[in-house]
């Protein structure tokens, strides 16, 4: 009964390594992103709309064709004395994106998402024949881990300070 009582009291242990990159990820219907032929001013308008730093660049809005920021946008729009304000709506998305992102499964684990999100403020998440499913963001995967050094604190201060047992207290 004693190890009854104090196994109920002690909460669950998050298992990082069982999270599913499906369990944190934000659905595609609720990604903003653009498409690799839309002109760099409508690109930073969406990500000056949306407050993301970067998003998506999705062929059709179905396949993964890179990122876009506006780290990205400004870049190519500074001259060596002035901002080429012009370049905005004569360039598109496609010559300025990184078309090097990696790439996540539904089923990844979010070991793998916390190893390539380092970096990146988010990864894009594709089905086996490349559909953009959605995406995870950093943060999202910091929660988690955020979430499980909470459990691991708990557990030392329950190891450290045990708690009296009832019975042997009467």
């Amino acid at each position: 009964m004693k190890d009854a009582k104090r196994r109920s009291s002690t909460p669950a242990r998050p298992d990082l390594l069982s999270i599913k990159v499906e369990d944190l990820m934000i659905p595609a219907v609720n990604v903003a992103y653009v498409e690799p032929h839309h002109a760099l001013d409508h690109a930073l308008l969406i990500l000056i709309k949306s407050g993301y730093s970067a998003i998506p660049v999705l062929e059709r809005g179905e396949r993964v064709r890179g990122t876009i920021s506006k780290t990205l946008i400004l870049d190519s729009i500074l001259g060596l004395e002035q901002i080429e304000v012009d370049k905005l709506r004569d360039r598109q998305v496609a010559e300025v994106m990184n078309a090097d992102v990696p790439r996540l499964h539904a089923q990844d684990t979010m070991m793998k998402a916390l190893e390539l999100s380092i970096s990146r403020p988010f990864l894009c998440v594709e089905a086996e024949d490349g559909t953009f499913l959605g995406l995870v963001t950093r943060s999202a995967i910091l929660e988690r881990v955020h979430a499980y050094c909470r459990w691991l604190k708990a557990q030392s201060v329950r190891t450290s300070h045990p708690q009296p047992d009832a019975d042997a207290v009467q």
